[in-house]
């Protein structure tokens, strides 16, 4: 079978798009999910109380620079992903970004965690450049990856498999970051957190490293554009914003992505001003993602029984409840936050596969109904959600503690510690309760899948064999969601 670029993709390519893939590379594609999950588990979870606590700038200063960033670096999502889709070579469009882009990726990161001999004006400007230049490099290598596993196959339950096993390694990962960063920090360190950061960040991206090579080394691309296909930037994003599944998809992962990082960055806040046991968050997030690992690699499973779009609306109703549970734990009550957080996973896990597996779903609904694939569009401006997401999450986060009068590594007013409270519970249960209300308006189910992939196989080679464009009509192109073409 030959690559994207129509030359030879090598060993494990005779796999045609729509049968099952070797163990071997759905594995080597999830590993890299981990190493991606050694930096963006730092960033979550740490990089906000490394820098009031260690980097030494303020929390408004810190959340203004990370929202500044993060909206900056989502535009550049689009970008990446107009570039990717218009790669060429022989290893495909996606898979070499992961080899040209990991070590930039890595020296950015250890600099971001890097504290200079500067004044507090000079430290914010180095946050801020150091910043931005690894939330580039990581778009740069992960977008293209996300487009990666949306044409390894072309078959529905086939791509929930692979970002069952990328979410299991994903979740993994964060697991070890959580449990090892705070202790590693203090061995790299030896009483210095400053240098104690710079070497922690540096060994995982090392390890980050090796990973990618490895999904490099052991992925295939199967799924090319239609060969005629020529379409500028522009027409890719009119695609997108007609695409109606995508337009929920895309509103989902910005309300899920706030609810996630609201309670993640808050959870270190939580046990060292409102608990009292800064020790017990390494514990507290890997009981989370050891939950989410088991959530993730049950998703397979539960699409088999459950569509997709109710699927999402369980999850994430329950997910409600158990945020909004959370306000009623007494502080004392230690047990009873990890059974809580324990549920959060087990919910949470199952999300991001199934949201992944529906992105590449909306890609094939594109083609189905224009003619054209823009796959690493199709991620970038996922992601590109996502990151507003965590951006308005940081923002809120930083405004609250602003406004209730958090000063950082001391005893904390009544305000500021009911405010970390809210944060960790009954505000991000408010948005759950949002995104089950957006997933209502997703219509791409089951049959239309069918519907869309059988139609797909037998449109192709009529394609190839006469040159001529996939029938994309005036009326299919005007309406948000046509119905389904007669089956093949």
């Amino acid at each position: 079978m030959n690559d994207s670029s129509g030359k030879g993709a090598g060993k494990g390519a005779g796999h045609p798009a729509g049968t099952p893939l070797p163990w071997r590379e759905k594995i080597s594609y999830g590993i890299a999910d981990m190493g991606f999950n050694f930096y963006w588990t730092n960033i979550a979870t740490f990089l906000l109380i490394f820098y009031t606590d260690v980097f030494g700038i303020s929390a408004a200063a810190a959340a203004s620079m990370m929202f500044a960033i993060k909206l900056i670096n989502a535009f550049t999502d689009p970008m990446i992903g107009a570039i990717a889709d218009r790669t060429t070579t022989r290893f495909g469009k996606f898979r070499p970004y992961l080899v040209w882009v990991a070590v930039p990726l890595g020296c950015a990161a250890v600099l971001t965690y890097t504290t200079p001999d500067l004044d507090g004006d000079g430290r914010l400007l180095w946050a801020y450049g150091t910043y931005l230049l690894m939330m580039v490099c990581y778009t740069a290598i992960n977008i293209p990856y996300n487009a990666l596993s949306g044409v390894m196959s072309a078959d529905p339950q086939e791509r929930s498999t692979i970002n069952g096993l990328r979410f299991i390694c994903a979740f993994g990962g964060s697991m070890l970051v959580t449990a090892a960063t705070p202790a590693m920090v203090k061995a790299f360190g030896n009483g210095d957190d400053e240098r104690g950061w710079q070497l922690t960040m540096a060994a995982w991206a090392v390890a980050a490293c090796v990973m990618f090579v490895i999904a490099f080394a052991n992925t295939r691309e199967r799924i090319a554009p239609p060969p005629q296909q020529k379409t500028n930037v522009m027409q890719d994003v009119r695609d997108l914003s007609r695409n109606g599944p995508w337009v929920v998809l895309f509103f989902l992962a910005l309300i899920i992505m706030v609810t996630i990082t609201l309670r993640t960055t808050t959870a270190a806040y939580y046990f060292k001003y409102v608990v009292g046991r800064p020790e017990l968050m390494g514990t507290f997030v890997s009981v989370y993602m050891f939950a989410a690992a088991v959530g993730a690699a049950a998703s397979p499973l539960m699409t088999r029984f459950v569509d997709k779009k109710k699927l999402m609306i369980i999850l994430m109703s329950t997910t409600a409840v158990l945020s909004g549970a959370y306000f009623f734990v007494p502080q004392d009550q230690v047990w009873l936050m990890f059974v809580l957080q324990a549920g959060m996973g087990l919910v949470l896990g199952p999300k991001s596969p199934l949201a992944f597996s529906m992105y590449a779903d909306t890609a094939d609904y594109n083609e189905w109904r224009t003619g054209r694939r823009a796959t690493a569009m199709t991620f970038a401006a996922a992601t590109f959600s996502q990151k507003l997401g965590t951006a308005l999450a940081v923002a809120v986060i930083g405004a609250l503690f602003t406004t209730l009068g958090y000063v950082p590594n001391a005893t904390q007013n009544p305000g500021s510690t009911a405010g970390i409270v809210w944060l960790m519970s009954l505000i991000p249960a408010a948005f759950a309760l949002v995104a089950v209300g957006v997933m209502c308006c997703y219509r791409l189910d089951a049959a239309t899948l069918r519907t869309i992939q059988s139609d797909l196989a037998a449109r192709k080679p009529a394609s190839r064999n006469s040159g001529e464009e996939p029938d994309a009509s005036p009326d299919t192109l005007s309406s948000p969601f046509p119905p389904p073409a007669p089956v093949r």
